[in-house]
């Protein structure tokens, strides 16, 4: 069976998603369609504005056979880890053949020629001579890789499609994988950028939803549990901080100090920033801290996979699952309990429903069992 595994947030799921697993398929044939999705937390550094549980519904009813979830360690983190647990959990599941990814440029042998440039000792050489010089780690990257491939190659990571492509090569390459990848056009608006006729951006639904344009069923933000997260993170000390993931080079001490000043966590977003470090990296940082979440809760590599939905066609690929999965495959809640990372997802899951705009009960992750369509 060919199965396609497809990466991915889902918030929401929207018609631009729905044409990618269309033209996977065209691409690879009527293949099952596996996708690693993460779950109520994501890489911005924000609640996904629909629990997962409805995301995955969405996902199944608009072509995925077969969800799975991506824990908030990896979910919530830098292209690099999200795209290395991602890729882990896909080649654990002994099923797909192949990781369809979007990318603005649509040319996966590209791809493979900067993920290649990002894995030399060169470009490891080149990163740490602008890192020295204090440029921003973006910026580091892409003079880098500019001084080896040329403007034309180096520029692809300047988009941010294609550089979780970059990312989701360097991962499969790294685990000495065998599923291969493929990358489909991505249409309509791009990245954050707004609305579009066909495919409007997440982002742009995203704030539609929140101005009640868009119907959803009790939406999550960070900013509805924002006055918890701030006595979370007012009760850390710079010790706590410090042992957040990505926050060396002085950032943990600019979030300790910004957390002190802070009213609002935009507030404390503003204080930390400066040009060194992405503002992405300080909203993840906040969450971290907020679910009182550490480095070290990242464990070296999953240790199951939680299934979140599956059709027909999706059920098919668990039975193949189970014959070739090199971990536990979750298909009932309280499965979960006893294994430390699910038990951390579980406490991120109870915050989670305190960000919804009517909060919600705890337990959820014991009691609420996969989608089956």
């Amino acid at each position: 069976m060919v199965v396609a595994g497809v990466i991915a947030e889902y918030n929401p799921f929207h018609a631009g998603h729905a044409l990618h697993i269309r033209e996977t398929r065209r691409l690879l044939g009527d293949c099952a369609v596996a996708a690693v999705m993460s779950g109520n937390f994501v890489q911005r550094g924000d609640c996904a504005v629909l629990d997962k549980w409805t995301r995955a519904r969405a996902a199944l009813e608009g072509g995925a056979d077969l969800v799975l979830e991506l824990p908030t360690v990896w979910a919530a983190s830098s292209a690099e880890s999200f795209a290395r647990g991602a890729a882990e959990l896909l080649a654990a599941a002994g099923a797909a053949t192949h990781l369809s990814f979007g990318s603005e440029c649509g040319d996966v042998e590209a791809l493979q020629q900067v993920a290649a440039c990002l894995d030399s000792e060169a470009y490891q050489a080149g990163l740490r001579r602008f890192l020295d010089e204090g440029m921003p780690f973006a910026a580091c990257r892409q003079a880098a890789a500019r001084a080896i491939l040329g403007r034309d190659l180096a520029g692809l990571l300047s988009q941010p499609n294609n550089n979780l492509g970059v990312e989701y090569i360097r991962a499969l390459n790294a685990l000495n994988s065998q599923i291969r990848p493929v990358t489909v056009l991505r249409a309509g608006a791009p990245h954050d950028g707004g609305n579009h006729p066909e495919y409007p951006s997440a982002s742009y639904l995203r704030e539609k939803i929140f101005e009640g344009e868009l119907s959803a069923d009790n939406p999550a933000s960070l900013k509805f549990g924002e006055r918890g997260a701030l006595a979370v993170l007012r009760a850390m000390d710079e010790g706590d901080f410090a042992a957040l993931p990505d926050c060396g080079e002085g950032l943990s001490n600019r979030i300790f100090r910004a957390v002190r000043q802070g009213r609002t966590l935009e507030e404390v977003y503003d204080l930390a920033k400066t040009k060194r470090y992405a503002h992405a990296r300080i909203r993840r940082a906040v969450l971290w801290g907020a679910l009182g979440l550490r480095a070290c809760d990242r464990p070296a590599h999953p240790p199951c996979l939680r299934v979140l939905g599956a059709n027909g066609r999706g059920r098919e690929v668990l039975r193949e699952m189970k014959g070739r999965a090199a971990l536990p495959i979750l298909t009932k809640p309280a499965h979960g309990k006893g294994i430390p990372l699910l038990e951390l997802e579980a406490r991120c899951t109870d915050f989670y429903q305190l960000c919804r705009e009517t909060p919600g009960p705890c337990g959820l992750e014991w009691t609420a069992s996969p989608v089956m369509l």
